[in-house]
């Protein structure tokens, strides 16, 4: 009976330190839940992107038509406007950032460069429009289709982000529904 203590001893020794590891990592290495807050924000910047999508596409289809400068400007100021909004709502974002949840955060940071870039080929068009730098028709053709280029990916990539959050959620609705385990 003697021998039998010791095994049992050390045999407890390991399911209490299984029992603690396996809630240690949630505590610690947890990700944040996500915060609602920074899904209505991906959400109107969704829209804003899309919004700014299709004025940059309409704007690239001028060069194939006979669009009058004034025309152009007029709609190089509305993306510019659009544009504007997509930036205080991507600001409004990276100061939500700290509440976000890991995918949260991600998407975020890979907002942030797509619109600088896209900020740099819609300065460039106004740049033009505005003759404040010489630009050729050819560079100028450049920058609307690189403008359209990187709206429609940023749209589609804020669209994704969105959509992965909404479908995150479904799946966490329909774990609880059908009482699947955490892991």
């Amino acid at each position: 009976m003697i021998r039998n203590k010791p095994i049992v001893g050390i045999g407890t020794l390991p399911l209490l330190l299984g029992g603690f590891l396996t809630t240690v990592p949630p505590v610690f290495g947890g990700d944040a839940a996500d915060s609602a807050h920074v899904t209505t924000l991906l959400s109107e910047a969704k829209t804003q992107a899309f919004q700014v999508k299709e004025d940059a596409v309409t704007m690239e289809s001028f060069d194939r038509m006979a669009v009058s400068r004034e025309m152009q400007a007029a709609m190089i100021n509305q993306v510019r406007d659009h544009v504007n909004a997509l930036v205080l709502t991507e600001q409004k974002l990276q100061a939500a950032r700290p509440d976000a949840s890991a995918w949260q955060k991600q998407a975020i940071n890979r907002i942030a460069p797509f619109l600088e870039e896209f900020n740099g080929y819609t300065s460039a068009v106004i740049e033009h429009l505005n003759r404040e730098v010489p630009h050729t028709f050819a560079e100028y053709k450049d920058y609307l289709e690189a403008n359209a280029d990187y709206a429609t990916d940023l749209a589609q990539l804020i669209a994704d982000f969105v959509d992965y959050g909404r479908t995150k959620d479904r799946v966490e609705e329909l774990k609880t529904k059908l009482e699947i385990p955490n892991r």
